[in-house]
């Protein structure tokens, strides 16, 4: 079992591309490390059993909405998956938790649940999200190539 709290973090994998989908979308660029991270472990060319592709691990029928071409290139597939987080967010009141069990089990079901679904994996990945997110955050903070989005 992964020990989140202390895993190596990739905090100079796909840095121009992050920070600049960060600014584009006003995303904390920690957010999206954290979901890269959680989602591929920065795999970009990842495929899930379910048939999820690339970093942030698109369902085929998300980055056909996107307009993604190829989901296994890296700036595709961030440029997508951050827009997806940006609308999660806005979606959620910036409520990472619901975002993140939303980016994982669906909207469909956060609001069924009306919270966090009870489903193991989606608990797991929430608290795995949250994790990184923080330990992103505290890393990128001191790192020029980051811009802040506030």
């Amino acid at each position: 079992m992964v020990n989140w709290h202390n895993t190596r973090l990739f905090i100079d994998h796909f840095t121009t591309t992050i920070n600049q989908q960060a600014k584009l979308y006003k995303i904390d660029p920690a957010l999206i490390l954290a979901v890269i991270h959680a989602e591929s472990h920065f795999n970009p060319l990842a495929l899930s059993k379910t048939g999820a592709q690339g970093l942030m691990q698109l369902m085929p029928a998300t980055a056909k909405a996107l307009g993604v071409k190829n989901s296994f290139d890296a700036k595709q597939n961030i440029s997508a998956g951050t827009k997806h987080l940006a609308r999660l967010i806005r979606k959620f009141g910036g409520n990472i938790t619901l975002v993140s069990a939303a980016y994982n089990a669906g909207e469909g079901a956060v609001k069924r649940y009306n919270g966090v679904p009870p489903f193991p994996e989606t608990e797991v990945y929430v608290e795995r999200v949250k994790i990184l997110h923080q330990r992103y955050l505290a890393h990128i903070t001191a790192l020029p190539f980051f811009v802040p989005t506030n």
